[in-house]
């Protein structure tokens, strides 16, 4: 059976000690008329600034560098993570008028799970352990676009600047390498990891 086509970005599923991911996450806020849609499962990084009562702002990941984390909720303030406006989106649109609040995974020990594109060669088992890349993709008006590079689009290799580890395959009945394959992986640049810079 054909893997299904179903990206969602990065989804937490356990910690890198084999415990299940607990919820926990920590609120960042998205500064008023950033020009960028952000969605539940997209890649964040820093954006060097706060809102007004000190909670420090985030932007979408460009594609390189360190992550900060993965958006699991957004919402208008910080005690609500919804939009009071419209309950049936939930995400939050570019260029929003009002601060915005995401929660984000940001411990570098959560492993997530992600689907892979279907560009060409598929990720194989002799892939596992290796690093590799990210690729954007557009929201469909509830979750993230963002999928796992394939084989095609970014060789996985031991380099250690690539965003993201190989930790497995996601071993379900409905998954199996090849393409729209579901991956188990560790961000590999990580803002809050050993040895990161400030921000």
């Amino acid at each position: 059976m054909a893997n299904v086509n179903k990206p969602c970005g990065l989804r937490p599923v356990q910690y890198l000690n084999g415990a299940p991911w607990n919820g926990q996450a920590r609120i960042y806020s998205i500064a008023a008329n950033y020009a960028t849609a952000l969605y539940i499962g997209d890649p964040v990084v820093s954006s060097g600034t706060a809102d007004s009562n000190g909670v420090p702002g985030i932007a979408i990941y460009g594609g390189t560098g360190a992550i900060r984390g993965v958006i699991v909720g957004l919402g208008r303030s910080e005690g609500l993570i919804a939009n009071p406006d419209n309950l049936n989106i939930t995400y939050r649109p570019a260029n929003a008028p009002n601060v915005w609040y995401a929660l984000v995974v940001d411990d570098p020990n959560v492993l997530f799970e992600v689907q892979e594109n279907a560009n060409g060669t598929a990720l194989a088992a002799a892939d596992i352990g290796l690093n590799t890349v990210l690729e954007s993709g557009t929201g469909n008006g509830y979750v993230s676009g963002w999928q796992l590079s394939s084989a095609t689009d970014a060789t996985p290799a031991t380099t250690a600047t690539l965003a993201v580890r190989l930790m497995g395959l996601i071993r379900r009945q409905d998954n199996a390498f090849g393409a729209y394959a579901k991956h188990l992986i560790k961000i590999n640049v990580h803002e809050l990891g050993n040895g990161a810079a400030g921000v």
